[in-house]
Formats: structure tokens, C-alpha cells, sequence
């Protein structure tokens, strides 16, 4: 069990409660929150969250970024606590759960059978889809580069505004600010992670974007998300400006720039990796403190 938890990386999951929070708030605000509706989003969130983990831990370590060389914390599959098959069948286990989860979400949301029944379940599959073939399968697009952007679209639109749909049943085109800043942030996540690894992945042939533009780039790169996020949420308050109160999420951002620095300072692998968690709760506490302030 102790070995499952840990490939479960249960502190990834502060940042997929944040992206869906973000979307709860945001209805919240409205007048539109049904708890239903969030138990049964953060339950899909998390299962997705787990299973996108569970195949990143499996594809790096048949895909060789996942090696004894690797300076990170050690993986279920590339240290032998987990085989191969066991893993592919969690797997499974979890495509199974988050569907049926998933289901169960839009069942409440929706009612069986209706358009946006169908285009959600669509997004669903995408979701899984993307969760699986970050790392594993045949051409796997984490290795292209391209996790960045579909972190900025998974976490950042879909579940903000994707969320925020379910409670609403209406796109508010006025919350893709909130969902920019969700996604940045999300992103930085990742980047730390991608400039820890940057040794082991040049050498597993993994193009991230610290491997394609260089360390030095990537911690400039860190910095504009992380200046990014701040910029779009406050670009959406004053758009939408009724109290000094929405200015609450900036007793956030001496957390942001403990990270920045520490991006920028820490040189090596055990000493940057704990600010993914450091970031990813940071993201969350953002995300709490521009929902309240929504709501007072």
C-alpha cells in the first residue's frame, strides 16, 4: 500500500482540487453552486488526476526518463516496488473509475441523454486520452514538448470553465482571465518538475521545454507564468471591480516568489523538487483566497 500511495503522488492532487475549485468558486459567486455537483467533480478530478500519474510513472519508465541515473524521487515501476503488469492494470482500474465517476457527474449536472451529456463525455474521453499519452504509448507528447499546453488546457480552461459550466449550464466567456491564471500557475508546476529532470530527460530523449530553450530560459519562462497568473486575475477584477475585498489572492504572491527564487537558486535535482509541492498548494491557497473574495 505504501508503495501505491506513493505513485499515486497524492501531492499533485492540492492542483487538480485548485482548477475545479477555481470553476466552484466562480459559480459560487453567481449564486449557481450545487454540492453534488462539486463532490462529484473533485471525485472524477482526483481519480483523473491519480490515473495521469499512475501512466506517467509507467510510459517515463519504459520510455527511459524514469532511470537510475534520474536525480528526482524514485518511481514505483523504475525502482522495481511496482511491476510493469501491475501497473497497466491500475491503470485500467482507474480509466474504469473516472469514467464511472465521470458518468455519475453528468448524470447529475445534465440528466442522461442530453447535447451537453454528450459533448462533456467527449471532453471526458479527451481528458483520459491526455492523461495516458503524456508519457505512455507509441509517440507519447510530453516527450514533444507539448505537456505545457495541454496542462494550460486541461487545467486551466477545462476544468475552470468547464466546471463552472456544470453548475451554470452556460459558457461565460468572462471567466477565461480566472482560468489563464489557474493554468499558468499549473504550468509552473510542471516546469519545476521539467527543470529538476532536465539531465535525465536530455538523455531519454525528452524535448520538455527546459531541454528545448535551456535552464536559464526556462526560470525566465517560470517567472512569466508565474507574473502571468497574478496579471490575468487581476486584469479579471478590475474588469469586474464591486470591492477591495477580490483583492484577497495577493496575499498569495509572497508564496509565488518563494518559488521564483527558489527556481532560480536551487541548482540541484533534491533540493527543487520539493517547491512542485510548494507550488502546487501555493496555487491552491491562490485559488481559496480569490474565491472568498469573490463571495464577501
Amino acid at each position: 500500500m505504501k508503495n501505491w500511495l506513493s505513485a499515486f503522488r497524492l501531492r499533485t492532487l492540492p492542483l487538480a482540487l485548485a482548477s475545479i475549485g477555481m470553476g466552484a468558486f466562480l459559480a459560487a459567486a453567481s449564486g449557481s453552486f450545487d454540492s453534488e455537483i462539486f463532490a462529484f467533480c473533485a471525485l472524477t478530478t482526483v481519480l483523473l488526476q491519480i490515473l495521469s500519474n499512475l501512466a506517467n510513472d509507467y510510459g517515463d519508465s519504459i520510455h527511459g526518463a524514469d532511470s537510475d541515473e534520474r536525480k528526482g524521487p524514485s518511481r514505483a515501476v523504475q525502482s522495481g516496488a511496482i511491476s510493469k503488469s501491475s501497473m497497466r492494470n491500475a491503470i485500467i482500474v482507474f480509466v474504469v473509475l473516472s469514467l464511472t465517476s465521470g458518468l455519475g457527474l453528468l448524470e447529475v449536472a445534465f440528466g442522461w441523454g442530453s447535447d451537453n451529456f454528450l459533448i462533456f463525455l467527449l471532453i471526458g474521453f479527451l481528458a483520459i486520452l491526455a492523461a495516458i499519452t503524456y508519457t505512455a504509448g507509441f509517440k507519447p507528447y510530453g516527450y514533444a514538448g507539448l505537456g505545457d499546453f495541454s496542462v494550460l488546457i486541461f487545467f486551466g480552461f477545462v476544468a475552470v470553465m468547464g466546471s463552472a459550466f456544470l453548475y451554470e449550464q452556460q459558457l461565460n466567456m468572462n471567466y477565461i482571465l480566472p482560468a489563464i491564471s489557474v493554468g499558468f500557475f499549473s504550468v509552473a508546476v510542471l516546469n519545476v518538475n521539467n527543470i529538476r529532470d532536465i539531465e535525465s530527460d536530455v538523455k531519454a530523449g525528452k524535448k520538455s521545454i527546459p531541454v528545448r530553450i535551456g535552464r536559464a530560459a526556462a526560470i525566465r519562462y517560470h517567472l512569466f507564468l508565474l507574473v502571468g497568473g497574478i496579471c490575468t486575475s487581476l486584469t479579471y477584477v478590475v474588469v469586474n471591480f464591486s470591492s477591495y475585498k477580490e483583492l484577497l489572492f495577493i496575499l498569495a504572491i509572497p508564496l509565488l516568489i518563494v518559488n521564483a527564487r527558489a527556481v532560480k537558486e536551487k541548482e540541484s535535482a533534491e533540493q527543487l523538487d520539493p517547491f512542485l509541492k510548494q507550488m502546487a498548494l501555493s496555487t491552491l491557497l491562490f485559488v481559496i483566497l480569490f474565491g472568498i473574495g469573490q463571495l464577501l
